[in-house]
């Protein structure tokens, strides 16, 4: 690759805007690094489901030619772009990473997409992901397995692997992933990139292929903090085509960004959760996770935070809720997926009834993992049995709720470890369902309170990223961006006062 290449990739997404806008680059050239790095690097790590080199340089070449016009651009205009395939977009197949929707091309753009398309944005490609979000790890994927690029042996996180393995390796400046339980913080924290999953409703969910209604958000996934903010406040904002969005405005992020990376948070009350990792609840944590977790909260308390223990006892039945609630939900939606409307269709021969069509497109179209969930999900609903699961199950998210009311009360923001372990052996956990359901023990309270929550990198373990999750109020989204670069920023500077320490020992 040329110098050129690999130094557009690996600038930040606030920073590439800032060149673009000052004209010391096109968007055609900065369009052109990221596709030279996918094509020489992308075969191994396979983040990419789809990459339109064509259509991607044609936009580039649009907005160029706007720019030169003198059009009024926003600050996105001609930053590349990658999509978690689970975002609905026009023309663009879109696939969910299943085989029932293999060559599907949507007639429509999800509004995340339309918002991104009308923001300029350079759409490269969309991304690999467990098939229709359920995974943590990418494996379950129907078209290939997404390497991490820290450690090619191992998992780039779930459900939004391949968002995270492509910002990871320089092959997006940023992308969109989408979170369910956890599939935007968990696969962040495991490659080391910022990744915030926002108060539900603030997002739209229109033509986010469904998974559990009441819990799916789409979000960002970026190299910097300030980068989330700015995609962020980019796909936020009310849309009427989403009953669930909230009716207000854009929120202001990245000014929340800017202000916590000056690095003052004094009399901010942190609540460090003592069921997340924290005082006697650190069973199926690694040592070097809760180590790095312990470093950076001490870097907030030398920030002027005031870091105190909170109990949320009914955070410790958030997994098995989860697991009643998100399948529940997703054999409700995946019921669309008939073989009659559109995708797959199996067993079409003539001889066989529409049930027989439908039966046979299922058999072939879902993987292991969803058919589990849907078996789950049915069981539960089922009559007789609905109320002694989902019924409880609902329960036990009412009280997880009133669990973060009561910490506010107390404390501003709630912190922990962002995943209990860094990215393991890729086969290790794909024949035991527990142990990779419980990748997702620190980010499922967030998700069923539908609160916000952001995963910053906090140090590493065994020379892997470990993940510092920063969660807040509902639609107190800035003071998740306002922890998380502060934090941010006095790791860096920590970072270069011991570079300089190492300088002045080798000149000694």
């Amino acid at each position: 690759m040329s110098d050129l290449t690999t130094d557009l990739t690996t600038t930040d997404a606030a920073e590439l805007g800032r060149l673009l806008s000052a004209g010391e680059v096109t968007a055609a050239e900065v369009t052109r690094a990221y596709l030279d790095r996918i094509e020489a690097e992308d075969g191994e790590l396979g983040a990419y489901l789809h990459v339109d080199a064509e259509a991607a340089l044609r936009t580039a070449e649009q907005v160029d030619a706007a720019r030169a016009n003198g059009d009024e651009l926003g600050p996105l205009a001609g930053i590349p772009l990658a999509l978690k395939d689970v975002v609905v977009t026009e023309g663009v197949p879109t696939t969910s990473g299943s085989t029932i929707l293999e060559g599907w091309r949507p007639p429509y753009d999800a509004t995340v997409a339309a918002r991104l398309k009308a923001a300029g944005t350079v759409l490269l490609g969309k991304t690999n992901m467990d098939e229709f979000a359920m995974g943590s790890s990418t494996e379950n994927s129907a078209y290939q397995v997404t390497r991490n690029p820290w450690d090619a042996d191992r998992i780039p996180g779930g459900s939004s692997g391949g968002s995270s393995a492509a910002v990871a390796a320089g092959l997006a400046p940023w992308a969109i992933g989408t979170d369910t339980g956890g599939s935007i913080r968990q696969p962040a924290a495991v490659t080391g990139l910022v990744g915030h999953k926002p108060t539900y409703g603030s997002v739209s969910r229109y033509g986010l292929i469904a998974f559990s209604s009441s819990l799916d958000q789409a979000g960002p996934m970026t190299r910097t903090v300030l980068d989330a903010a700015l995609l962020h406040e980019a796909i936020a904002g009310h849309d009427p085509l989403d009953s669930t969005s909230i009716a207000a405005g854009v929120p202001v992020l990245a000014e929340a960004a800017r202000r916590g990376a000056e690095g003052e948070l004094a009399g901010l009350k942190v609540g460090v959760v003592t069921e997340l990792g924290g005082d006697g609840h650190t069973d199926g944590y690694e040592p070097g996770v809760l180590s790095a977790f312990a470093e950076a909260v001490a870097l907030l308390e030398s920030l002027g935070a005031e870091v105190r223990q909170v109990s949320c006892p009914a955070f410790d039945l958030a997994l098995p809720a989860y697991y009643l609630i998100a399948p529940s939900e997703a054999s409700s939606n995946l019921a669309r997926f008939d073989g009659v409307r559109y995708g797959l269709r199996a067993g079409d021969d003539g001889d066989r009834d529409l049930d027989e069509v439908m039966a046979l497109t299922r058999e072939q179209g879902f993987g292991p993992e969803v058919k589990r969930r849907i078996i789950l999900g049915t069981y539960a609903l089922s009559s007789g049995y609905y109320d002694a699961y989902y019924g409880q199950a609902q329960k036990v998210r009412t009280l997880i709720t009133r669990d973060f009311t009561s910490a506010w009360d107390d404390v501003d923001v709630l912190v922990s470890p962002t995943s209990p372990t860094v990215a393991w052996p890729i086969g290790a956990r794909v024949d035991d369902p527990i142990a990779m359901y419980a990748a997702d023990l620190c980010t499922l309270p967030a998700s069923l309170a539908g609160v916000p929550a952001i995963s910053v990198p906090c140090g590493l373990s065994e020379g892997l990223p470990v993940g510092f999750q920063v969660v807040a109020p509902a639609l107190a989204d800035d003071r998740c961006y306002r922890v998380a670069a502060a934090l941010e920023a006095a790791q860096d500077a920590a970072r270069g006062a011991r570079f300089l320490d190492q300088l002045a020992g080798g000149a000694a």
